[in-house]
């Protein structure tokens, strides 16, 4: 993350870290096909178990993806999960 701050700071751009949340909200929808919660999706007491599952997966995907192992992280990009 430090080298991607100061790669970016010197390229004169400052507060990319909106983009992991961005990335991470577009993977989410292409990932499960509808939006996540903080973007106005579903609730994780609104999910299915089919749609938990699936929700849980992305999530795992999506933190490997930005880096992280738990998919707890996600919940600072998506909002809460449908913990199975």
């Amino acid at each position: 993350m430090r080298v991607y701050e100061g790669n970016t700071l010197r390229a004169g751009l400052s507060q990319m870290h909106g983009l992991r949340h961005a990335y991470a909200q577009n993977r989410y929808e292409e990932l499960t096909g509808w939006k996540c919660p903080v973007a106005g999706g579903l609730e994780a007491r609104d999910l299915t178990l089919e749609q938990r599952e699936v929700d849980c997966q992305a999530r795992l995907t999506i933190s490997r993806e930005l880096g992280h192992e738990r998919e707890a992280v996600t919940y600072a990009y998506l909002g809460r999960g449908g913990e199975v």
